[in-house]
């Protein structure tokens, strides 16, 4: 009775949604899977297995209603600093994702993306997301972009060296660097700056992610831990954002 409740709830948060005041693009934080297995005496890996659970449902439902980006901040730059088993579970965690849900993404349009230095990941994983890129390539539907072994500020730095080679090369003059010729020197180059950031847990900083393409976007926090955030949630903060004025330093 209850499943069937939320589940009509849900279907009118839908149907209430604007289609034409969607967001295009919506980046998320994946905050506090190790919270939540630590209030259930689990260990943090259980966490982090039921964070993908939540993924599947997100993905689905930003499918569903229209939503044409969608990037999730997987594994940061400074992820590396946690306890190695941990880092060795989230790995292996990345590999039996992939192997078992991209058929399904595939099937529903999906196209996959990676942004990050994914060189230093282990080799089944890179073996993983190279058939999962390679796969959806062609898809049309939702792009879903994975943040792996990311980080804004190394974002950056990786956009600067880029430029100063192809200046170094005589293949860009100095006085044609502007945002757009710099935008298309970072990971997410071709790809729209997010119109809505989201972040789980209660935490409100944005923790390294996405420093360049953020600098207008809409902000949402909730104190629900990742492995609980569903549907009904990426739809409330969605149904939030609508009601935002975006003046973009103007004053319409």
């Amino acid at each position: 009775m209850l499943k069937n409740i939320m589940k009509s709830n849900k279907e009118k948060m839908i149907v209430d949604l604007d289609k034409d005041k969607l967001p295009k693009h919506i980046a998320i934080i994946m905050d506090g899977n190790g919270r939540w297995a630590k209030k259930r005496n689990l260990p943090r890996i259980a966490g982090h297995r039921a964070g993908v659970e939540a993924l599947r449902g997100v993905i689905k439902t930003s499918s569903d209603i229209g939503i044409k980006y969608l990037t999730l901040y997987a594994f940061s730059t400074e992820n590396w600093k946690r306890p190695a088993e941990e880092v060795k579970g989230l790995m292996e965690l990345l590999v039996l994702y992939l192997r078992k849900e991209i058929g399904e993404l595939h099937n529903n349009n999906v196209k996959i993306n990676i942004i990050g230095d994914i060189s230093k990941l282990p080799s089944k994983a890179i073996s993983e997301i190279d058939k999962a890129v390679n796969l959806t390539s062609n898809n049309k539907g939702l792009n879903v972009n994975i943040a792996l072994n990311y980080g804004g500020k190394s974002d950056i730095i990786h956009a600067v060296k880029g430029i100063c080679e192809n200046v170094l090369d005589n293949n860009l003059q100095i006085e044609d660097i502007c945002e757009d010729t710099f935008s298309k020197y970072l990971y997410t180059r071709g790809i729209p700056d997010p119109d809505l950031l989201i972040r789980t847990s209660g935490e409100q900083r944005i923790s390294n992610f996405l420093l360049w393409q953020i600098a207008y976007s809409e902000l949402w926090f909730t104190k629900v831990y990742w492995p609980d955030f569903t549907s009904e949630h990426l739809i409330e903060a969605i149904h939030d954002f609508k009601h935002r004025k975006r003046r973009f330093g103007g004053l319409k």
